[in-house]
């Protein structure tokens, strides 16, 4: 008879017990599968996150990686339309490339001089046709960080334009302006008069110069004058209006950025001057053509003086956190399995104590050693298939289940809550990985016990009471 439906039938021997190591197998599996589920998919989700805002691959001007952000005026990119319409153009490029645009950095003291607040902040500055597009980036299709009807979105045509992070709007005192919920307004001190001079005379006087008889506000939207240091080393003022506040998912960017239209960007750091931009900006179809468009690209530009950086070397946190959760995993995929084996080395061990009189009598009629042995794993293996296959359908159905909840939340860098999902598709390993290190781990736990009935003396195996 097939060694397979011997051990079928003989797993049912004892079903009680039969179902209850299979249930511990089961539950091993569906831990590990829906955990891999949660991982894949806070992993793919940050990924959509981090290259809706960054894009894959970014050229600087050679040392702006380790010096740009104390600087990033001095490693400006010239003549940078040539640059993009080259990289456009390249035959190899083109079928992978979803947006190619430009980008300018810049820090400076953003000031609301009519309340006497001023705070320090780091801007961008974007064509915000590109910007949008690369919002729109999301091949997983895990979450849509859609808009309402009514939010407003800058336009290529907005000039003078642009974003701040909340955190910012509460700080310079503009949050009623604005409409924010939760965002109250900047305390006044009552010991403190009121002079209009948040910075020093100087600069309140450059302002004055530079922004004469400008309106506070531009249709509803209140006004911000900011100041930085342009390229050769003079103070520029220039006036932006803010359309709306954006949360930006981390406190130390929400209180501090100001996004703006590219132009209005370079005529603050540039004055009039020739304009540069800090980086050029590649947003892929897919991450994995990263190597692809990466080498490429150094082979276009391998005379010239760029660096070429992927979106995990500008976002170290990428890596941290895909590491984080590889760790998290491996931790409990050891736990499962010390559970699993222990559950059934007890089962084995009680199945070859039961029966001693029937090895003996298999022994006696001329069983080889190995052929009991093999029987006993082949009830082990049995256990360990069904229950890892029980255990993957009703992670399954659970992840069925959590996706059509509708449950929100809002993870890491995100803006706004998305819905909860457990993403099985993405990846083969999420099913194959825990099916297959259970059934490993439940083929070794059968080798002792295995061993042992084969073992055991013919002669003693059959006085066995």
């Amino acid at each position: 008879m097939n060694v397979w439906s011997i051990a079928i039938r003989n797993v049912f021997r004892n079903t009680r017990r039969s179902v209850v190591t299979m249930s511990a197998v089961g539950i091993g599996v569906c831990s590990l599968f829906l955990f891999a589920c949660f991982m894949v998919s806070m992993v793919l989700s940050f990924e959509t996150i981090t290259v809706q805002r960054t894009g894959h691959l970014i050229i600087h001007r050679k040392g702006y990686f380790d010096f740009g952000a104390s600087n990033p005026v001095r490693f400006g990119i010239d003549r940078y339309d040539e640059l993009v319409q080259r990289i456009r153009q390249d035959p190899e490029l083109a079928p992978v490339l979803s947006v190619v645009t430009v980008s300018q950095q810049l820090v400076g003291i953003a000031g609301n001089f009519s309340a006497d607040l001023s705070k320090t902040f780091i801007g961008v500055g974007y064509i915000p046709s590109h910007r949008e597009h690369m919002r729109q980036w999301n091949p997983y299709g895990l979450f849509n960080q859609g808009r309402g009807a009514n939010a407003e979105v800058l336009t290529d045509e907005d000039k003078d334009r642009g974003i701040v992070g909340v955190g910012l709007a509460k700080m310079l005192g503009i949050c009623n302006a604005l409409h924010l919920a939760r965002c109250p307004e900047f305390p006044e001190d009552p010991t403190r008069k009121k002079t209009g001079r948040a910075l020093p005379v100087e600069v309140q006087d450059l302002v004055k110069d530079e922004t004469p008889n400008l309106p506070t506000e531009d249709a509803g939207h209140p006004a911000l004058d900011l100041l930085a240091a342009t390229a050769l080393g003079a103070p520029n003022v220039v006036r932006l209006y803010v359309m709306k506040a954006e949360s930006q998912g981390v406190k130390e960017l929400d209180d501090a950025t100001v996004i703006m239209p590219l132009g209005l960007a370079q005529d603050l750091v540039y004055g009039r001057g020739e304009h540069k931009v800090s980086a050029v900006t590649l947003q892929l179809r897919r991450t994995a053509d990263i190597p692809r468009a990466q080498a490429r690209l150094q082979e276009m530009l391998k005379d010239q003086p760029f660096e070429i950086h992927t979106f995990q070397q500008l976002t170290p946190l990428y890596g941290q956190i895909v590491g984080l959760y590889r760790a998290i995993f491996t931790f409990l995929a050891l736990i499962m399995g010390v559970i699993v084996l222990f559950s059934v080395v007890n089962t084995m061990t009680m199945n070859v104590l039961e029966r001693t009189n029937e090895i003996g009598t298999l022994r006696a009629l001329g069983t080889r050693r190995g052929e009991v042995r093999a029987q006993f794993l082949a009830e082990g293996a049995a256990i360990g298939v069904m229950g890892a296959t029980a255990g993957l359908l009703l992670g399954w159905l659970i992840a069925l289940a959590v996706n059509a909840s509708g449950w929100r939340w809002l993870p890491p860098l995100s803006a706004q809550p998305v819905p909860f999902h457990l993403e099985y598709l993405a990846t083969r390993w999420q099913f194959i990985v825990p099916w297959v290190a259970v059934v490993v781990v439940t083929l070794l736990a059968s080798v002792g016990p295995a061993n042992r009935g084969a073992r055991l003396p013919i002669v003693d195996a059959l006085r066995h009471v």
